[in-house]
């Protein structure tokens, strides 16, 4: 007769081994690098020209060249961002972009754009003297961006304002005019050529990158109207020059220093 009390031990016994061994095999093994192997791979400087391709590619290429290189207007001195409050370079940006936004604002929405504000880090090259292309327009504005219109209070309007005597940077700007005191705050403020009113709301066209408060215009933010054109600024500037002949110089001074 088996004894059953020494059975169930002995089954015992083995059920704890095998918990054991599964233990220990489960168990994650630590690894460690024991040898690290490479080899040196030549990079070839030249790879022969495939000529399938180049000959694909070339027409393409060519009718690019072609658009980017054809002469829209001519520039009788290069215009640049050199400038302390204002520039000619930025005073020509802003206005064309007024220009050439405002219709379709109010085609859109039967309102018009009071101000323009841009950056003055946006604009990333000069208008040359001489023949003036949409290859131009690129290197002015090689970003995508594209003209939103902001609803403000007048509050922000003074916020933006500060913004820019605090920057001390020559942001352009159009459809204003005002001067610094000699308390650093805004003073004799302009727009559209009146007196500007605290309580009205106006309407400022910018891009959509200081729109959501890009270049810290965290201003911009707080409009209580955002409108996006789906103009890129870079076609307001090619438009632009498509509209003149020759491009002028507008060197009128929108922010004035007390004296």
């Amino acid at each position: 007769m088996v004894k059953l009390k020494n059975y169930n031990v002995s089954v015992s016994y083995f059920v704890l081994f095998l918990t054991f061994l599964a233990t220990v095999s489960c168990k994650q093994q630590k690894l460690f690098v024991s040898r690290i192997e490479g080899k040196e791979i030549g990079i070839v400087k030249e790879q022969p020209q495939d000529t399938t391709i180049e000959a694909f590619i070339k027409p393409y290429r060519d009718h690019i060249d072609q658009d980017l290189s054809a002469v829209l207007a001519t520039a009788p001195q290069t215009l640049d961002k050199n400038g302390q409050w204002q520039t000619t370079m930025g005073n020509l940006f802003s206005d064309a972009v007024m220009l050439k936004g405002n219709p379709i604002f109010l085609s859109r929405e039967k309102k018009s754009m009071d101000i323009v504000l841009l950056n003055f880090g946006g604009i990333r090259s000069i208008i040359p003297q001489g023949d003036v292309t949409a290859r131009t327009a690129y290197e002015i504005m090689p970003f995508e961006n594209s003209l939103v219109v902001i609803a403000l209070k007048g509050e922000q309007i003074i916020e933006m304002l500060d913004y820019i005597i605090t920057e001390k940077k020559a942001h352009p700007i159009s459809g204003l005019t005002f001067t610094i005191g000699k308390d650093n705050k805004p003073k004799d403020i302009l727009i559209q050529g009146k007196p500007f009113l605290p309580s009205q709301i106006y309407y400022v066209g910018t891009n959509d990158y200081l729109a959501n408060g890009g270049d810290n215009m965290n201003f911009f933010k707080k409009g209580i109207y955002k409108f996006d054109l789906e103009y890129k600024l870079r076609n307001i500037l090619i438009d632009y020059f498509k509209d003149v002949d020759v491009v002028p110089i507008i060197s009128d001074i929108r922010i004035n220093v007390e004296k």
